[in-house]
């Protein structure tokens, strides 16, 4: 028999969040971040010893009542029926208690990773829908983000730490390449807490010129500097900043460096005998094919600002509970590929989470076309939208595995009102990006 109560002790709420691997929009501190919501906490116990905490955000729809949202649903052993069954009826009783349209939940269990089928995801999902709860099929009804996301093991098989440059291996040629040649092109990058933001407003403007950037470019809903401050601030110790800068200045002193070396090379060259001439000849070479990239970067680096130094990538994240989350990132459109500043960025970004200890590093998730439902009613196969496929590439490059969970479930406290809601939130969520695009 297990008991659920509201929780008031949330420093003992949060211990067990982070204990037992849960993330960062699970825990007290996220009540700060989305003020939009009332949050209530629950918690369960058998014989005195918490099982099971979960965060329950409420919201006032139009039309459509109250609704209730689990972010990726409660902490506890999801292959624990009898658990899952008493929290399901103690949340109905909650849902009537309080005239809830419905409460939804995404817990973060797998029905595929990178395509290959995951059983505790399917036994999930058998174990949801036997207990009253529907899976919600419609991606642009998602109250959260889609059931997609693309992780980084840094852990072996046998928890040991695996180091950056093991993991490097493992990428794909380009990023190996991009990495490598970050630093030779003028780029410096610049890690800012959130004591550091509150002090310099330059820094988030800096980061959401990129930002600006890159949703113009990606069709991605760009949050506000103030939003992106209030996540820093909010989760202060574990959490970062990271902005790649291209310096010109530093750019035409490596450019300085690399004729002296070609001319040093040239010089050599007449009295070299053969073996020392073709590595000379090859040095040329490479001095030659890095000034015509060096000549094309400062042209457009030119025509963009007259400033020496230019953010040219960002990316804002949080490490929590054995995860680094990369939240928001983005290059802007300025020498973008002449640079590889997004895979230098991400390269960084890894290496933080490397550092901090984490088990994976989460590069985030891509937007997806809606599926078709598999014979069993579990979610189809996730397969990104056009316009996000070159970013689901990028991600791909770096290794990562590309987890597909089993999606959204809903449990229906007033049909009509629900009704309501799934047939509104999608235009409602058009109308809202639309307005945003407008304004900005």
């Amino acid at each position: 028999m297990y008991t659920f109560k509201k929780e008031t002790d949330l420093k003992a709420y949060d211990e067990y969040i982070e204990a037992h691997g849960g993330q960062y929009i699970q825990c007290s501190r996220w009540e700060k971040v989305k003020t939009t919501w009332k949050c209530t906490y629950y918690s369960g116990f058998e014989n005195g010893e918490r099982v099971l905490a979960v965060l329950v955000m409420e919201r006032d729809l139009p039309a459509a009542g109250k609704i209730w949202y689990a972010p990726a649903g409660p902490v506890c052993n999801f292959e624990n029926a009898k658990l899952l069954s008493e929290f399901t009826e103690f949340i109905k009783s909650e849902v009537a208690k309080h005239k809830i349209t419905a409460f939804i939940m995404d817990p973060p269990i797998p029905l595929r990773v990178n395509g290959e089928r995951k059983e505790e995801g399917h036994a999930l999902h058998k174990t949801l829908l036997s207990l009253g709860y529907s899976l919600n099929p419609s991606i642009e009804n998602y109250t959260y983000k889609q059931p997609v996301q693309l992780f980084i093991p840094l852990k072996d098989e046998n928890n040991n730490a695996l180091q950056a440059k093991a993991i490097l291996k493992k990428c794909d040629k380009g990023v190996r390449y991009s990495i490598r040649i970050g630093e030779q092109r003028g780029l410096v990058a610049k890690t800012f807490t959130s004591k550091d933001v509150d002090a310099d407003p330059s820094i988030i403007a800096d980061f959401m010129g990129v930002m600006h950037d890159t949703s113009e470019r990606d069709n991605f809903v760009e949050r506000n500097g103030e939003y992106c401050a209030k996540l820093l601030r909010e989760f202060d110790g574990c959490s970062d900043l990271k902005l790649v800068y291209y310096d010109k200045e530093l750019d035409k002193k490596l450019q300085s460096e690399r004729l002296e070396k070609k001319q040093e090379a040239l010089s050599q060259l007449d009295t070299a005998h053969e073996k020392k001439a073709r590595q000379l000849r090859e040095i040329i070479d490479s001095v030659d094919k890095q000034t015509e990239h060096f000549e094309k970067r400062i042209k457009e680096a030119d025509e963009f600002t007259k400033e020496n130094r230019i953010c040219v990538a960002g990316g804002l994240s949080i490490y929590y509970a054995g995860m680094g989350s990369c939240l928001f990132g983005g290059t802007r459109n300025v020498i973008r590929n002449n640079t590889r500043s997004s895979h230098y960025l991400n390269y960084l970004r890894l290496c933080e989470s490397i550092n901090r200890g984490c088990r994976v590093h989460d590069l985030g998730y891509v937007i997806v076309k809606t599926p078709a439902l598999e014979e069993d009613g579990t979610l189809g196969t996730l397969v990104p939208q056009d316009n996000f496929k070159g970013i689901y590439d990028f991600k791909k490059s770096f290794s990562a595995d590309y987890y597909e969970f089993i999606g959204e479930y809903v449990l229906v406290g007033n049909r009509l009102k629900y009704y309501a809601y799934s047939k509104l939130m999608p235009t409602a969520k058009k109308l809202k990006i639309s307005v945003i695009k407008k304004l900005r």
